[in-house]
């Protein structure tokens, strides 16, 4: 093996890269680990560079979260020779991460600077990115941070000022701080997933389509996606821009329509706007023939409702009614599948300590039933043979299934560059397990992954925020979506 001479060796580092190079990684390997999203889209740059082997791609990719990817392809890139640090560089730039890249490329161990760089100055180079998707309230319970200016000398600068701040009636509402402090970096987020959805086999629709809903029909079913992201400033003063609902919206029309859904999308309506969007949507002839169907509410919210641009709220519970047995007879014993990225209070989830001790254990003796008595005694024998006579009769309301954002009482949070967090997890669950999971197990699966998220967003109410997702169902069978599996018939 030839060997550089001991002053290049030292100059190149470890297979090749340059000294100061390695040093600037190392420096802002903190910073990089918190803020980097490394999603696929990344990773191929550096493989098109050829900086990235295969099976080192697949290594990083396979890590759970986005903090061990990040630190997966920082331990691997010093290693990668003198390129591999302009190549990184390219890649943050074209995934739009440049503040990270000016961070790298501006870096005093580069420059010969003896400052850390995590105290240099970076101007305006992150958006806050940052917010829950209830609105924040006068009480300034949930303000943002501002910038305040402060006479310094003979020059004006702006510092962040502490959080809350109350907002005054009058004023006009102070801008949001552009600070890489005021980013709200979850310990996995990512930028959304656009991996195709991973196919069904045969042999999987073959041992599972008998005891699961019928799901063969092409398309599979007809999805709504209404999305409200900016309000009526009139109406609506109270209800804040959901920057980042374009991207949910985007995300769960991409994924829907990969699984062989007619997709909808419906941006920006009022309360009485989204009524008549979804009774039209509800009365649609197509769902005579299809196998399911998939509603979308993305939105500002309250427990048990949903605002509209104009401030006036649509209950949830009327939402479910028009998709009932009684007023949607075309989707009778089909699966209705429902997604509800809102708030459902004004709590936000500080999360609690995680405690050594052994777990509860369920509470004894909930199995009493809450109501009826049509199970006790004998019953009525003549009241058995008129049932056979009868038409079979459906419950009001069945084959339902609900997911929302955040439990009752509590907001949702949301990221205005990567869209909120609930969404981003059921496109990624539905992308990877829709093949071989029922949609409860992937719904329970997003649960998990949202309970590990957590915000970061030092010196706010945000930072380590947490979230946790749940569904609600009434379904009767297994409900498979059997993406891309059409049976010959």
């Amino acid at each position: 093996m030839k060997r550089f001479p001991v002053s290049r060796s030292r100059m190149l580092g470890e297979c090749g890269m340059l000294e100061r190079d390695r040093r600037g990684l190392r420096k802002c390997s903190v910073t990089l680990c918190k803020e980097m999203v490394v999603d696929e889209l990344f990773i191929q740059s550096l493989q098109t560079d050829d900086i990235l082997t295969d099976s080192m791609a697949e290594s990083i990719l396979v890590e759970p979260t986005s903090h061990k990817r990040s630190w997966r392809l920082l331990s691997l890139l010093p290693k990668r020779g003198p390129r591999a640090f302009s190549s990184f560089c390219s890649a943050l730039r074209d995934t739009e991460q440049q503040h990270l890249c000016a961070l790298l490329t501006e870096s005093p161990e580069r420059d010969g600077e003896r400052q850390c760089p995590q105290t240099a100055k970076v101007k305006d180079r992150a958006e806050e990115v940052i917010s829950t998707t209830c609105p924040i309230q006068a009480s300034g319970r949930y303000a943002p941070f501002t910038k305040t200016p402060v006479k310094d000398g003979e020059k004006e600068r702006y510092v962040d000022s502490p959080l809350p701040l109350p907002t005054q009636e009058g004023m006009v509402p102070a801008k949001r701080a552009r600070t890489q402090e005021s980013m709200e970096m979850c310990l996995d987020a990512d930028s959304p997933i656009t991996s195709p959805v991973l196919p069904c086999t045969p042999d999987f629709y073959l041992s599972h389509c008998q005891q699961s809903y019928n799901m063969v029909s092409s398309p599979r079913g007809l999805a709504l996606v209404i999305s409200n992201v900016s309000f009526d400033p009139c109406a609506a003063p109270d209800l804040d821009s959901r920057k980042g609902g374009e991207v949910d919206e985007e995300v769960l029309r991409k994924v829907f329509t990969e699984l062989d859904y007619i997709v909808t999308v419906r941006r920006d309506l009022t309360a009485p706007g989204m009524r008549a969007c979804i009774e039209q949507f509800g009365r649609r002839q197509q769902h005579q023939t299809v196998s399911s169907c998939v509603v979308c509410l993305l939105s500002h919210g309250v427990e048990g409702a949903i605002y509209g641009t104009d401030g006036q709220l649509l209950e949830l519970d009327w939402v479910f009614e028009a998709f009932d047995n009684a007023h949607c007879p075309l989707l009778q014993n089909k699966p209705k599948m429902f997604f509800i990225q809102a708030c459902r209070g004004e709590e936000m989830d500080c999360g609690v300590e995680q405690s050594d001790g052994p777990e509860r254990t369920q509470s004894p003796g909930c199995e009493q039933r809450d109501a009826g008595r049509e199970g006790e005694g004998d019953g009525d024998t003549r009241q058995t043979e008129e049932r056979g006579r009868l038409r079979v009769k459906l419950p009001q309301r069945s084959d339902m299934i609900c997911g929302f954002a955040s439990l009752k009482g509590t907001a949702a949070m949301r990221n205005t560059k990567r869209g909120s967090w609930f969404i981003q997890e059921v496109n990624s669950a539905l992308r990877f397990r829709a093949r071989d999971t029922h949609l409860s197990d992937i719904l329970v699966q997003v649960n998990g992954r949202i309970k590990d998220r957590e915000g970061y967003a030092p010196g706010t109410p945000h930072h380590r925020c947490k979230e946790m997702s749940e569904f609600t169902s009434s379904l009767c069978k297994d409900l498979y979506l059997f993406p891309k599996y059409h049976p010959q018939y």
